[in-house]
This record gives C-alpha cells, structure tokens and sequence, in this order.
C-alpha cells in the first residue's frame, strides 16, 4: 500500500474538526481541531486556530492553538506558535517565534518532582 500526501491548498476554508490517518498539508486557514494518527505540515500560508493533535508536525506557517504530538515537533524560522505544545522532541529554527509553554520527552510515570507528599507536622 502506497502512502500518499494530502493536501489543502491556500485557497482553502474550513471550519471544524479535520480528521486524518496518514499525511496531510495544509497551505489553507482551518478553524477548529486538527486530529490524526499521521503527520502533519503546516504550510507557508496556513493559519491555523485550535488544538493541534497529531503524531508529528512541521510547522511552516501560523498556530494559534496548543499542540499535542507524539512524536517530532519542528517550527522552522518563518513559523508563529502561539500555543502550548507536549512533544516527545522540539525541534526550533532561528527565527521561528513561540509564545507558550512546551513540554517535551516522553511521558513517565507520574511521581511527584521533589520527593513525595509533605511530612504530617508533630
């Protein structure tokens, strides 16, 4: 089975929720939750406003939105991520802007940061 790009060109619109399972690029503006298994590129022209969940995005235009992936995150130099991002790796060029918290690696166990609950006082 061959694997093949999907593509929104820039004269797209969409409003709502875009579901996909391999590779897609967006070039167009999208409003709304962008779901997937596969990989995501967000083009030079793109816009996009609202969560971001996919396995991998490279990020060439605009996010206005956190992004949750389970893999690579990269923002190349032209890219604007306004947005939160949880990433098993970052990736940033110079020149790209982020304004917003990241969280990468993988997720471990939840155990709390500095040695457990508080000791009861006497």
């Amino acid at each position: 089975m061959t694997t093949s790009k999907n593509v929104l060109a820039n004269d797209v619109e969409i409003k709502g929720s875009i579901k996909f399972s391999h590779d897609l690029i967006i070039d167009g503006k999208i409003e709304g939750e962008v779901i997937s298994e596969g990989s995501l590129t967000v083009g030079e022209n793109a816009l996009i406003k609202g969560e971001v969940k996919t396995r991998s995005v490279i990020i060439f235009g605009k996010v206005e939105g956190n992004i949750t992936v389970a893999e690579r995150c990269e923002l190349k130099s032209n890219a604007i991520l306004v947005g939160d991002i949880a990433a098993g790796t970052l990736a940033i060029e110079e020149g790209a802007t982020f304004m917003g918290q990241s969280q990468v690696g993988k997720k471990s166990d939840p155990k709390p940061a500095f040695g457990g609950a508080p000791k009861p006082q006497p």
